[in-house]
């Protein structure tokens, strides 16, 4: 989601030759084949049950017309997001527990690169969002009906999108200019910045500092903001005299303030790490956790709290039931005939 501690002093620059690299070797988890099949089976359960999570809550908000409020169809962009992110990276690692060379083209590397921190750093754009929507839905009851209109929501959400996936085209677009030299091995799961850069023939501070500046950016400047909006919120919470209404707000903002705690947690844990020592295991388990993990989770912590989502989850479990039964309806008289 974010690029890791960038170090170009790890790797031995082959200034020799000049050719240019072609393909890249991606390491993932070095391990016996028995243990590469295992791992396979373990994130290809992951992958499809986190398909079929954050699904479920988009078709619940698009056939539920109770959840066709701000907050819900921001959920369902959040779930969409989330789709998209782990389909950046996971089919590729599925793909390379079992290959035996393990390569990924110079494009694909970079198209991944790409859509990889773009969806990721669209992320906290949502999260601010969200936290922005609970401000105005607690602490500014009366006027949120006509401030967060759902024109108004659509607008917010086509800004986090188009904000994040213009972060990172130029800088990208530079580093595909510099030569690669090799060697073109990357000792990760993913085309990260930090060994991208250790594999060039030349330094490049700027784009280094690009890579770290655009990132702290987006992390320093939605985090302050998300914990101000709950802190409001939860101020607003405390002076409500029902406790129903206490506890149906709290429930609420519960679930956004444990996302929000996940992903900036694991976020920031990759930026204290110390840059010496085996760190590139490190790294790749922080990264491995919000990029599988907790896109994996996020819908359970989402609906198990939340009524009106879990009636909705129900609706669709019983749409899925009753397709087949259609189909099925349908599909006989057509044989007979």
């Amino acid at each position: 989601m974010f690029p890791s501690v960038l170090s170009t002093d790890s790797v031995p620059l082959n200034m020799s030759g000049g050719n240019r690299v072609t393909e890249f070797i991606l390491l993932s988890f070095p391990c016996p084949r028995e243990m590469q099949i295992l791992l396979f089976g373990v994130f290809s359960l992951t992958y499809v049950l986190t398909l079929m999570g954050n699904g479920s809550i988009i078709w619940a908000v698009r056939l539920d017309h109770q959840l066709h409020t701000p907050m819900y169809i921001l959920l369902a962009h959040f779930s969409f997001l989330e789709i998209c992110y782990v389909n950046t990276t996971v089919p590729n690692m599925l793909a390379n527990f079992l290959s035996e060379t393990k390569t990924i083209s110079f494009t694909a590397c970079f198209l991944q690169f790409y859509f990889f921190f773009s969806t990721g750093i669209t992320e906290p754009f949502f999260l601010s969002l969200m936290a922005f929507d609970r401000y105005l839905a607690i602490c500014q009851p009366l006027h949120y009906p006509t401030i967060m209109t759902g024109h108004f929501c659509i607008k917010l959400v086509l800004f986090c999108w188009v904000t994040g996936f213009l972060c990172f085209p130029l800088p990208i677009y530079f580093m595909t200019q510099l030569p690669f030299c090799g060697p073109n091995v990357i000792d990760h799961f993913i085309c990260d910045p930090g060994p991208l850069l250790a594999l060039t023939c030349v330094h490049s501070p700027k784009l280094e500092l690009s890579f770290s500046i655009i990132p702290s950016l987006a992390i320093f400047l939605t985090f302050p903001f998300i914990l101000g909006s709950y802190a409001l919120v939860f101020r607003a919470v405390l002076q409500v005299p029902s406790a129903a209404g206490r506890k149906k707000a709290f429930s609420t903002c519960g679930s956004h303030l444990t996302v929000v705690s996940l992903f900036f947690g694991t976020v920031l844990v990759m930026y204290i790490t110390p840059t010496s020592g085996h760190i590139t295991t490190t790294q790749k388990i922080v990264t491995l956790f919000y990029s599988v993990f907790t896109p994996l989770v996020n819908p359970l912590i989402y609906s198990l709290r939340n009524k009106e989502m879990k009636t909705a989850l129900k609706k669709v479990q019983l749409a899925m039931k009753i397709l087949p039964n259609k189909w099925d309806s349908v599909s006989k008289p057509a044989l007979k005939s």
